[in-house]
């Protein structure tokens, strides 16, 4: 597998990031209504099993969607529960200091997280897709609500790639300051092959 690529292209990660959350943030508030910005914090290569690891026992919400075109791969969104009932209230037009973390997610809430989940990775890809030149589809959202290790065993155990791209990020909307992690599993010789195409200026 050939992951060669010029050094000075690394920077590419930033641009995506960056592009990624600027697209993400115009989506969430043209949904809510709400002033919304993400801030990428934090940008990580990770070995899969680390991230198991890093993630542990504790339970995750979220979402993780299929890239149905190159890099191909999935894109998984968590929030920790108190994060996940917030954003939900929010979508829902309530008062997200009125979300009760500690009781189950109802179906409208299930909704909502992958409503929200598909809103942050379709602006997600589309910025990566600005800056790769190219186009990204993406399949329909799958809520989940398990410990995390395991939803990352399940969605790429088996995997040919041994590392995940992760971004830390937060989300800051009225009354709320989210916590999310944005964990992508491209196919890295092709991510590679589409960054190689980019030429540099």
């Amino acid at each position: 597998m050939s992951l060669m690529i010029d050094i000075r292209k690394l920077r590419l990660f930033n641009q995506m990031a960056k592009a990624g959350a600027n697209t993400v943030a115009d989506h969430m508030s043209q949904m809510t209504g709400l002033e919304t910005e993400m801030e990428i914090t934090k940008i990580n290569f990770l070995d899969i099993a680390d991230i198991e690891t890093h993630l542990g026992r504790d339970p995750q919400v979220g979402v993780h969607i299929q890239l149905v075109q190159p890099p191909h791969g999935y894109v998984l969104i968590l929030f920790d529960e108190r994060s996940a009932k917030q954003l939900a209230h929010v979508m829902m037009g309530g008062d997200p200091r009125a979300a009760d973390e500690k009781a189950e997610f109802t179906s409208m809430e299930q909704s909502a997280v992958q409503e929200i989940g598909n809103i942050m990775t379709s602006g997600f890809i589309d910025g990566w897709a600005n800056v790769l030149n190219t186009t990204i589809d993406i399949s329909t959202p799958t809520f989940v609500h398990q410990p995390g290790s395991g939803i990352v065993r399940e969605l790429v155990g088996g995997s040919e790639d041994e590392m995940a791209l992760v971004f830390d990020s937060h989300i800051h909307a009225t009354d709320s300051d989210i916590n999310a992690k944005v964990y992508t599993f491209p196919e890295l010789e092709k991510l590679v092959a589409l960054m190689n195409r980019i030429k540099l200026k």
